[in-house]
């Protein structure tokens, strides 16, 4: 398997000490010739790299996530 993962970004968590969102990029990340993702993470004990929550949003529905996420503001 050769996912790749790239973070983009890593935003501190709003009322938290060392909590973290993380935005990356994943390849491959249901094996071999799957398509690539955004990964948005949140780890509240700061370790990016290993959120205790994520969510992957396929690369084609990153314009559709934004405009909603717009919205709530």
């Amino acid at each position: 398997m050769s996912t790749s993962v790239s973070i983009i970004k890593e935003i501190p968590l709003n009322g938290t000490k060392k909590g973290l969102i993380s935005v990356s990029k994943v390849d491959e990340p249901y094996g071999e010739g799957s398509d690539s993702v955004a990964s948005i993470g949140i780890s509240l004990s700061g370790d990016s790299k290993n959120p205790e929550w994520k969510v992957h949003i396929p690369l084609g529905n990153i314009e559709d996530v934004i405009e909603a996420l717009q919205l709530i503001k």
